[in-house]
């Protein structure tokens, strides 16, 4: 069964008269009939009734008029939407995002994403995950990018990929030279944290917890970029997403085991919310570029 046999069926059905359908859908009389016999064929059953010059449906056909107009309505409706999505989307993307993922993730996306749409406005905010979330719910962002919220609720988590963090050192100091550490190693280490109002703060914190170590918290702060000034100053370390360490002389990067702490990033949305074309496009150029990330080597 073809798409056109549907368009012939329906065209018959409501002209019930073979020369003013065959005109409707620009064939010969003589083709029309023979796809609707083939039609009749491939569903196994009569579909008009053939009384001299007229034609009427018969019960089958009635009942799978219904099903054949509506799959034909989707079918248009699809098309229509790839058409108009053809052309120049317009509109505004509102995201929320948290620093990591500000720091070259989000403009990454963004160049992609209006390289394509220039006619697109873009808004970015960058924020506490627990304030994104609730930007979400108060319809004021259209889409957070951050880590899963502890208890989602009313909100959507799409992952995106997964992500290793790493212990970043001083060049100067004792790990600097190598090649892992195990979390165990960590106990009564100098270290600077996020505060524990952060998601990831209780994930490292139940990570070190689980090998017994008890690390001393020099200090506490709520971005990345200061935390790794600090640590290239000090003999202090942290512990961050490797995505997150910029390329500098006066620190290193050494991989963590037993157990390797791992964070998921995705996209999160307001369930019911209706998406506009140009959020949706947005998302894709996520994804796209997450899965860069995904397959990138680790280290």
């Amino acid at each position: 069964m073809e798409l056109r046999h549907l368009r012939y069926f329906t065209a018959l059905a409501e002209c019930l008269n073979f020369t003013r359908a065959a005109e409707r859908v620009h064939v010969t009389q003589s083709t029309l009939s023979h796809q609707i016999r083939q039609l009749e064929e491939e569903v196994g059953h009569e579909l008009f009734d053939r009384i001299g010059r007229r034609v009427l449906l018969t019960e089958a056909g009635e009942t799978f008029l219904g099903y054949a107009s509506k799959a034909l309505r989707e079918v248009d409706q699809g098309l229509g939407e790839l058409k108009r999505a053809a052309g120049a989307l317009t509109g505004e993307v509102r995201i929320g995002a948290t620093h990591t993922f500000n720091l070259g993730f989000v403009p990454e996306c963004l160049a992609a994403f209006l390289a394509r749409h220039p006619t697109v406005k873009i808004s970015v905010e960058e924020l506490a995950a627990d304030a994104i979330a609730q930007r979400l719910l108060e319809g004021t962002l259209d889409v957070g990018i951050a880590y899963q919220p502890a208890e989602p609720g009313r909100l959507w988590f799409e992952p995106l990929y997964s992500e290793e963090m790493v212990l970043v050192v001083g060049a100067g100091h004792a790990l600097a030279g190598r090649r892992r550490v195990r979390m165990v190693e960590l106990h009564r280490q100098p270290l600077v944290m996020l505060p524990r109002v952060f998601t990831t703060r209780t994930m490292l914190d139940a990570c070190l917890a689980s090998c017994g170590a008890e690390p001393l918290v020099a200090a506490e702060m709520n971005t990345i970029a200061p935390m790794i000034d600090l640590v290239a100053r000090t003999g202090l370390a942290a512990i961050v997403s490797r995505h997150a360490v910029p390329a500098r002389e006066d620190i290193r990067t050494v991989p963590l085991e037993s157990p390797t702490p791992m964070r998921t990033p995705g996209l999160l949305w307001q369930r019911q919310a209706r998406q506009s074309a140009a959020v949706k496009s947005f998302a894709r150029e996520i994804r796209k570029a997450a899965l860069g990330r995904s397959l990138q080597p680790a280290g």
